[in-house]
């Protein structure tokens, strides 16, 4: 009875250390994995990195306090022809996070909304993942990652969020019992919606822009929020490999000062806090305007970008702070180009992007090959040594380009949003415009009720009408008689807007002034680049007719 005893307490310290060995074994496979921190701002423009020529005066000085962006222009990569396929928020990062172009959508309003365009999908901001589907999250959690999500949302569908019932009253009062209680229940909603897409951790969240929010006391910026919950997912899971998903709200507007870097950093989208977050250079306020009067900046509105930077600045020290900098890589992405953002113009659809890991990347400080934005999400899977799912997605990986090797990428970009489609090939660029038959044949009453209904939308946010001309030309991005907010600049500056076809020689006109279709010249270029659009739009759901 003693000797089986003892056999049996021998077997248990065998496999005790066994499972010892192999739970040691694991953990350190599990390190080897990087961390990913994907960082992505919202609507800059080229002058803002230093690194480009639009960030440098006349004399070669750098026009930004951006000592974060500095460091990962000096030590990382930089995508030197990044290029986005839906030049607005919600599509933008709907490529990001599915590796997907969003015309492949499912939620209901998507959907809806093109059976409403006899058939033709319309990308706009109502590209929305439905809770359960595969995202970014979705992918590194079967990794045995730690996933995280933060910041701006404008992606994840929380239908909580929406409709007469739940946007609260825009003259409402954060201080209300009442309205906080509203608004705690939208908040732990959108919460629970993110989590179903994939990720362990959501917090300091908002829904939409601040001014879209819906309460008028609480459409102010507050990147310390959105920079303390890239910290505490960091502190959180510094054990496990983790990917962190976190997105500002900034630059994009509001930019006046008192509602942006000088306002109150207790006022959140989840209502207003008892304390204001510490984890930026404290005194806030008083901290920014130190410095950028020390960089001889003041005056230049440049407060917003060091803020920005800051937020950028505090993951990287919370990364060295906890030992992981090291094994960590870091995407900072730009959504989207802002000169002609709205539309599918150059100035729309060129964005711009880093990659940083401690030590670099073989290929060196410029990467020049041809990056989409839906190329982000297979190539953070294959740098974290995941092959299997290359073919889920419309995407990319260009890790090889990065490792310095020979990369057979992308010979055409294409590009989608709204009523527009656009290929690039071969420095020639063709851009469609097409709108149901049945909008273009509506009268001037019916036009005048859709203006007057677009205008309505706008001002119950607090926000202007954008045309009172019923007989405008629609936009690109919205079927409203002079266009919609996010494509004004381009219908007002652009000349060929009007145009329905459109063919561009990029590399004599990168402005897009001449529009070559009537050319007979170039009918060779135009019947090629209809055959490549065409070869695009048969793998995508809706029609399109060229």
């Amino acid at each position: 009875m003693m000797k089986n005893r003892i056999l049996y307490l021998g077997l248990v310290v065998l496999l005790t250390v066994g499972c010892t060995t192999k739970s040691k074994k694991l953990t350190e496979d599990s390190k080897k994995k990087p961390n990913i921190i994907f960082f992505i701002a919202d609507d800059m423009y080229p002058w803002m990195f230093n690194n480009t020529p639009e960030g440098k005066n006349k004399n070669g000085d750098p026009l930004n306090l951006t000592p974060t962006l500095d460091r990962m222009a000096k030590e990382g990569v930089w995508l030197e022809n990044m290029k986005v396929v839906s030049p607005v928020c919600t599509p933008s990062r709907y490529n990001c996070v599915t590796g997907n172009y969003a015309s492949r959508a499912t939620n209901d309003a998507f959907v809806g909304f093109t059976k409403k365009n006899d058939g033709q999908t319309v990308i706009q901001w109502n590209s929305y993942i439905v809770p359960g589907e595969k995202t970014m999250g979705t992918y590194f959690q079967k990794l045995g990652y730690k996933t995280g999500f933060v910041g701006k949302n404008h992606l994840i569908e929380s239908l909580s969020q929406v409709g007469e019932s739940a946007v609260p009253d825009l003259l409402a009062d954060p201080k209300d019992p009442q309205v906080i209680k509203d608004l705690e229940y939208r908040f732990t909603e959108l919460q629970k919606d993110i989590k179903k897409s994939g990720f362990d951790y959501a917090d300091k969240l908002y829904h939409n822009n601040p001014n879209w929010l819906g309460i008028r006391a609480l459409a102010y910026q507050n990147t310390d929020w959105i920079a303390e919950g890239g910290v505490e997912f960091i502190e959180t899971y510094k054990d496990d490999p983790f990917l962190l998903y976190i997105a500002t709200t900034i630059p994009h507007a509001p930019l006046d000062p008192e509602r942006s870097w000088q306002a109150d950093r207790r006022i959140t989208a989840r209502g207003i806090l008892d304390k204001a977050p510490t984890v930026l250079p404290q005194p806030p306020v008083e901290s920014i305007k130190k410095r950028i009067k020390e960089a001889g900046l003041e005056g230049k509105k440049r407060e917003n970008l060091l803020w920005l930077d800051d937020a950028v600045g505090a993951l990287f020290k919370t990364l060295e702070k906890e030992g992981v900098l090291d094994n960590t890589i870091v995407v900072f992405f730009n959504d989207h180009g802002q000169d002609f953002k709205g539309t599918l113009y150059e100035g729309g659809v060129n964005a711009q992007a880093f990659i940083w890991k401690q030590g670099g990347f073989k290929v060196g400080n410029v990467l020049t090959n041809l990056v989409s934005n839906v190329d982000f999400l297979p190539t953070l899977l294959d740098l974290a040594g995941d092959t299997n799912h290359k073919n889920d997605f419309d995407g990319k990986s260009f890790k090889a380009a990065l490792e310095g090797e020979n990369l057979v990428g992308r010979t055409s970009m294409y590009h989608e949003l709204g009523y527009a489609r656009a290929v690039v090939k071969n420095d020639f660029k063709y851009y469609a415009v097409r709108y149901p038959k049945w909008a273009l044949d509506f009268t001037l009453e019916q036009r005048k009720d859709t203006l007057a209904k677009y205008s309505k939308f706008r001002e119950s946010f607090g926000e202007h009408a954008i045309s009172k001309n019923p007989k405008a030309p629609y936009g690109h991005l919205e079927m409203v008689p002079g266009g919609g907010g996010a494509e004004h600049n381009a219908y007002k500056n652009h000349p060929n807007f009007t145009a329905t076809d459109q063919l561009y020689d990029l590399k004599n006109d990168p402005n897009e002034k001449v529009n070559l279709f009537n050319n007979p010249q170039y009918a060779e270029q135009l019947k090629m680049l209809k055959a490549e659009l065409n070869s695009y739009l048969s793998n995508l759901p809706g029609k399109f007719d060229l």
